[in-house]
């Protein structure tokens, strides 16, 4: 039950122009044309116009109705159905694609930065779960949109609640920019400890360097292909043991596959599906490319896709070492390179080709090292994103209270848990 002073019109009462998606061709892109934003755009982090596809004066012409203005609300249709943004700053005059609709909020009626809220509020989530067809392409109508019923308060209401979560949003922001940055310091310090430009002294035993493919590594490291510090395994699941699943991720390495993606995505027959234990790496043979490649310390043993490729290391390198050159931006780039080149042409890198690329291999102790200071900047980047996930979580709790009535903002802000 809402409170007596709410209500709940459907959404359309809300815009002042006809709710609408945008163009259904864009075309071919177009030199200096008008950007067009796109649902993968507004899913992003960091929206960058730059990245935007463009079309011609003319199309965008004749989707007027979808001309941004400052202060519109844009909401996906398809794909993460109910991604939804603001427009301010350099959105404004960007169009839109098929995906997206435009809604022009009445600003007597409802504060934009309020709609944002509630569309975006858990309880929305699930009405639009709810309204999405079951096609293969789910998608919420146009006009399943705008029958859309809103919860309203009185706007001095809205704002008091926009006030009070857009500390949370602050918050976020804040949180998600440092973990990037430490992302990038950890990117810079990985490229210098495993291409060997910053050493520990106590390990340097030559002063000098030897030249590779992809730049020069210490001449007292060893430069050796993968096949001679590790081997293939090849171990089937007979039988269709059941295990836990793991899939394998660009970012996350090796994880479970129901907790990552909310759903089942393996087979149920798993006879086919390959044994991965405890120590062991895999990766994706079609998308190595893509940096997805894994270390499995999830469990003693689990299965994964036969689409993957197994192996493990010997005991010329540490593990921990091992994964972190294997996952760094320089050998992405080396798959990339290499998969461009296998044999099929279909980003495919089976492992006769993988075991050739080769490796640094510093003494054992100085890659425990460098894998001990990595694992230093992981923790800390580890931690700020157990802060995020806990003001991520407060903010859902919030919104679940003020966007419905049940906690009341007043002018002191009294009542906000």
């Amino acid at each position: 039950m809402l409170p007596d002073e709410w209500s709940t019109p459907p959404l359309a009462e809300l815009s002042r122009k006809p709710i609408s998606y945008g163009i259904v061709q864009t075309g071919e892109p177009v030199a200096y044309g008008v950007r067009c934003i796109r649902v993968v755009d507004i899913t992003k982090s960091q929206i960058n116009p730059e990245d935007f596809i463009t079309t011609s004066p003319e199309i965008s012409q004749s989707y007027q109705r979808t001309v941004l203005e400052d202060g519109d609300v844009i909401l996906a249709l398809r794909g993460e159905i109910g991604c939804c943004l603001r427009v301010t700053g350099n959105l404004v005059g960007c169009n839109l694609t098929r995906g997206l609709a435009r809604v022009a909020p009445k600003h007597d009626r409802v504060d934009p930065s309020f709609l944002t809220q509630v569309l975006r509020s858990p309880f929305m989530q699930r009405v639009f779960d709810q309204k999405k067809n079951g096609s293969a392409l789910q998608e919420i109508s146009i006009g399943e949109l705008r029958r859309l019923p809103v919860p309203l308060p009185p706007l001095d209401e809205q704002r008091r609640i926009v006030s009070v979560l857009s500390t949370w949003d602050r918050a976020i922001a804040l949180t998600e920019k440092l973990i990037a940055a430490k992302r990038q310091r950890k990117a810079a310090l990985m490229q210098h400890l495993l291409t060997g430009k910053v050493r520990f002294k106590r390990f340097v035993r030559s002063a000098e360097t030897t030249p590779t493919l992809y730049g020069e590594i210490p001449k007292d490291w060893r430069y050796l292909p993968i096949a001679e510090v590790a081997e293939e395994v090849s171990e089937r699941n007979k039988g269709g043991t059941s295990h836990q699943v793991l899939s394998c991720t660009k970012y996350d390495g090796l994880v479970d596959s129901l907790a990552y993606f909310g759903r089942q995505i393996f087979s149920d027959d798993l006879a086919t599906y390959k044994v991965v234990r405890r120590g062991q790496f895999a990766y994706a043979t079609n998308h190595i490319e893509e940096g997805s490649i894994g270390y499995q310390n999830v469990c003693d043993t689990a299965v994964i896709s036969p689409m993957y490729t197994v192996f493990k290391t010997t005991d010329r390198v540490d593990d921990g070492f091992l994964y972190k050159v294997l996952k760094s931006n320089l050998y992405i780039h080396i798959y990339q390179v290499n998969t461009s080149a296998s044999v099929d042409r279909r980003g495919s890198l089976r492992w006769s080709e993988f075991s050739r690329i080769r490796v640094p291999v510093p003494a054992l102790d100085e890659q425990r090292a460098i894998a001990e200071v990595i694992d230093a900047q992981q923790e800390e980047i580890n931690l700020q994103r157990q802060k995020l996930d806990a003001l991520r979580r407060q903010k859902r709790g919030l919104m679940q209270q003020l966007l419905t009535g049940k906690v009341r903002v007043g002018t002191d802000m009294q009542g906000v848990p």
